[in-house]
């Protein structure tokens, strides 16, 4: 699966099988947290994994009663450090960038998880109070987010989404530019790989075919 597909598809599962997941993938998955893109490379973010069951119904409780939580196998809990950034870049430290790094980190971690094959879900609706004695959190830590982990029990459909054209200017806010003379617009890159893996389908298949016929041929 290349990237864009893994991020094209990617979806935010609520439903898990009962069926516990490698403790291998956990790692891959932390790891690839940790290679999120931190300001100054100041990795300020921790990783709690939760495997106990009442632990997990008990996260799902402060998480404003979404029992469904409880189902995963896997939950991570993801703390920030804000402390660490305030040191060196102060309010926005706090802010800014503990936040965008935490953010950074759980996307890496959804996007492996569904490379590996399975499903996961971005909370950000808790008591944080709650989550941080559950935990056993020091004072100078904050929750940023729960990701669950597991066998995906469902297929969510892709959900709308706004045209490129929609969501993007050019130079200033609401700016516009005449649309490319190809007539493909901003799709054009999209369409190019589309024809691509198109080609290198029917070049495989052609292949299989004329090997048939030739052994039909051998054959007569």
């Amino acid at each position: 699966m290349d990237i864009f597909e893994c991020i094209r598809t990617r979806r935010s599962i609520r439903k898990y099988k009962d069926k516990q997941v490698p403790w291998d993938n956990i790692v891959e998955i932390l790891q690839a947290g940790k290679y999120a893109p931190f300001a100054g490379n100041i990795f300020n973010v921790k990783f709690i994994v939760v495997k106990n069951e009442a632990k997990r119904k008990a996260i799902a409780e402060a998480c404003v009663q979404q029992y469904w939580m409880a189902d995963a196998p896997i939950q991570i809990v993801v703390v920030g450090e804000p402390e660490k950034a305030e040191r060196y870049y102060g309010t926005r430290g706090v802010r800014l960038y503990t936040i965008q790094g935490a953010a950074a980190a759980i996307e890496n971690m959804l996007l492996t998880a569904h490379s590996l094959g399975l499903g996961s879900c971005w909370v950000g609706a808790f008591d944080e109070e709650e989550i941080r004695r559950i935990c056993n959190l020091p004072e100078h830590v904050n929750v940023q987010a729960i990701i669950t982990i597991g066998y995906a029990d469902e297929t969510p459909a892709m959900p709308p989404k706004y045209r490129i054209e929609h969501i993007m200017f050019f130079e200033k806010w609401w700016g516009r530019i005449e649309a490319p003379k190809s007539g493909l617009g901003l799709w054009a890159p999209v369409i190019k790989k589309g024809v691509t893996e198109t080609h290198k389908i029917v070049k495989k298949h052609s292949k299989k075919l004329v090997e048939k016929v030739k052994e039909k041929l051998k054959k007569k």
